[in-house]
């Protein structure tokens, strides 16, 4: 690895490989707002414990190893796409994308209550329409695990309704993008962590499919809020590969 260049691990969809997962994609957005030399590494989920194991510390709740992960240009690896953030943060405080901001607690609240709303829509999804053949029955085991029955089974029971169960957590999201009248980010015209988080979401429900992610705006209430809002950081959500 050339000096000064990080390498980020990511899960592909299947050819032509690109990124599609929300939480890889905070660090993603994270590197190409910051400008920094970096390269993808694509790991299929079978690969992502081989990799990390013995060079990071284990989650101590749920799977043990998850991406993202990068490799910094000393060679150390970081998990976690907050742990990373903060690392990035300190050795590249410009441009400055705030960690911290007190709006972060709310909007935590917020997204897992939305995102719990839609699990039964999203992850069946990345199933069926995303993932290749080296990641699909490692997935398939393991969410079976998570949910107590065949993923697609469960898909089938639960998705029905989901999205107006998450509709009034979808329109607590605008509220929350829309209570700065100078927009189009969360803090207004200043750029936070927040947004990449929401970014994130939004960039998974578009590579997930034009159906879902429609509706997902259109739950939201104001879908032109959101439009404008990813609009606003396509500078930084052109490189997904």
């Amino acid at each position: 690895m050339s000096s000064g260049t990080y390498t980020l691990f990511d899960i592909p969809t299947k050819a032509p490989r690109r990124c599609w997962s929300m939480n890889t994609w905070r660090t993603r957005l994270l590197l190409n707002y910051k400008g920094l030399d970096y390269k993808t590494e694509w790991i299929e989920y079978p690969n992502i414990r081989t990799l990390l194991e013995g060079r990071v510390s284990p989650n101590e709740q749920g799977p043990p190893f998850t991406l993202p992960a990068i490799q910094m240009p000393d060679g150390s690896f970081i998990m976690d796409s907050y742990k990373i953030a903060a690392a990035i943060e300190k050795l590249h405080p410009e441009p400055s994308l705030p960690l911290d901001e007190p709006h972060l607690l709310r909007f935590r609240k917020v997204l897992v209550a939305l995102m719990g709303e839609l699990t039964p829509i999203y992850v069946p999804g990345v199933a069926q329409r995303l993932l290749g053949d080296e990641s699909i029955d490692y997935f398939l085991k393991t969410r079976q695990q998570d949910v107590g029955m065949p993923l697609y089974e469960y898909g089938e029971q639960r998705g029905p309704g989901s999205f107006e169960r998450a509709e009034p957590f979808a329109r607590q999201m605008t509220a929350l993008l829309n209570e700065s009248s100078s927009g189009p980010f969360f803090l207004g015209e200043k750029i936070t962590y927040i947004d990449f988080i929401w970014a994130g979401i939004l960039l998974f429900f578009k590579c997930l499919g034009e159906e879902e992610y429609g509706e997902l705006l259109k739950r939201s209430g104001d879908s032109g809020a959101h439009t404008k809002f990813l609009d606003a950081l396509s500078p930084w959500t052109e490189r997904d590969d």
